[in-house]
């Protein structure tokens, strides 16, 4: 069958719309494919960013200190000690290049430092005294040493040491007038206060003008800390020694105005374990030898193994010394009962300082302060009847 010129036109027609159909599709495929291309590879703006470009999250770094992995229970009081926050630098944080304790890694096991010999107490102390170190590259001789401070030392009112580390066997011994040895470390320490008082600021500054001198000729290196600080220390230590020194007596008179004979007294005195000593008194003493208590003649004349014979007094004095005793309340419980021993056998009677015959209610306060003032002495660092309360209260 022959094609008409009609059917060629309507089949031309048809092709040419079949053409802008796929053209179309065509094109709207590239346009969405453009668009997601567009979105998924970063390149669509953040109307949030302001125009600039969005960082990438970075990793986090941070780690908790080993410190805070100890578990704490709710409510738990951490107290402060002594020297919180005082001189001392805080620990800084654990950092993320630093393996953290807790996470498996243990600390390095460190060698415990040598123990170093200490000054003794007896002669150079740190409350008691001013301790002055020198150290000099040489050993220098002892006498040239002692030479040197034989020019001042005299003129100081409190006691002075000189002490020096021998190197044979690494301890601190004092020396004197007679050592010949030779020593490269040296101590000179000056005691602060006794019973006379605090050291003066004048004599400080004469003990640490001396002592730079000795130190200059001797070539060796000083320490030497604040004069300023050195007084005051010396200040605040007798003014804590004065508040507990404090000596309690008691007197045993003849109740009808009589007089005690000596040889009387020296029996009950032998008896209830005393000891008559050089110093003229009796003393009572611990097992240790430390003083107890003494029992001296109520007047002027000193009591010795010869004029006691003849003796004839009209009344005994009991003192305890409270700083210089270790246990005050034993001492005090010996001494009155020594003193009612006394008072029994000798037909006297037991009085106060003012001549007041003793209650119950006065030796239980005598006691009791006693008590209150060696504990005091303790809190403070001073061991009552220990080594410096005998150098202190002397």
């Amino acid at each position: 069958m022959a094609i008409s010129e009609l059917q060629i036109a309507l089949i031309g027609a048809g092709a040419v719309a079949v053409g802008m159909v796929w053209g179309y599709n065509a094109w709207q495929d590239r346009k969405h494919r453009g668009t997601a291309e567009r979105i998924f590879k970063g390149g669509q703006e953040d109307a949030l960013l302001d125009g600039q470009q969005a960082a990438p999250p970075a990793a986090s770094t941070a780690v908790l200190p080993a410190n805070e992995l100890v578990r704490r229970e709710p409510g738990e009081r951490h107290e402060p000690r002594f020297g919180d926050g005082v001189g001392e630098a805080e620990e800084p944080a654990a950092s993320a290049s630093e393996p953290s304790a807790a996470v498996g890694n243990p600390p390095p096991v460190e060698a415990e430092p040598e123990p170093q010999p200490v000054l003794p107490v007896e002669y150079a102390d740190s409350v008691v005294d001013c301790v002055l170190r020198m150290s000099a590259p040489t050993a220098v001789p002892a006498p040239a040493v002692w030479a040197m401070q034989n020019a001042w030392a005299g003129d100081l009112s409190k006691p002075l040491h000189w002490l020096v580390r021998d190197e044979a066997d690494g301890l601190w011994r004092r020396i004197d007038a007679h050592d010949s040895g030779r020593y490269r470390e040296w101590v000179a320490a000056l005691q602060l206060a006794d019973r006379r008082g605090p050291v003066s600021d004048g004599e400080i500054a004469r003990f640490f003008d001396s002592v730079q001198q000795v130190a200059k000729q001797s070539g060796a290196e000083l320490d030497l800390p604040s004069r300023s600080v050195t007084v005051l220390r010396a200040d605040r230590l007798d003014q804590f020694c004065a508040s507990v020194d404090i000596q309690f007596v008691l007197h045993v008179v003849e109740a009808l105005g009589g007089v005690f004979p000596g040889t009387k007294l020296r029996g009950v005195a032998e008896a209830a374990g005393l000891a008559l000593e050089a110093d003229g008194v009796f003393r009572a003493r611990d097992a240790a030898g430390g003083e107890l208590f003494t029992v001296a003649n109520l007047g002027t004349e000193r009591l010795d193994a010869e004029s006691i014979k003849s003796l004839a007094t009209h009344g005994l004095t009991l003192s305890l010394d409270v700083p210089r005793v270790a246990d005050g309340a034993q001492a005090f419980d010996r001494m009155l009962a020594t003193a009612r021993q006394l008072a029994a056998t000798m037909g006297g009677e037991l009085v106060d300082a003012q001549r007041v015959p003793l209650s119950v209610a006065m030796i239980d306060a005598i006691r009791a302060r006693t008590v209150e003032l060696q504990q005091t002495m303790r809190d403070g660092g001073i061991d009552p009847g220990g080594i410096r309360a005998l150098r202190l209260f002397s």
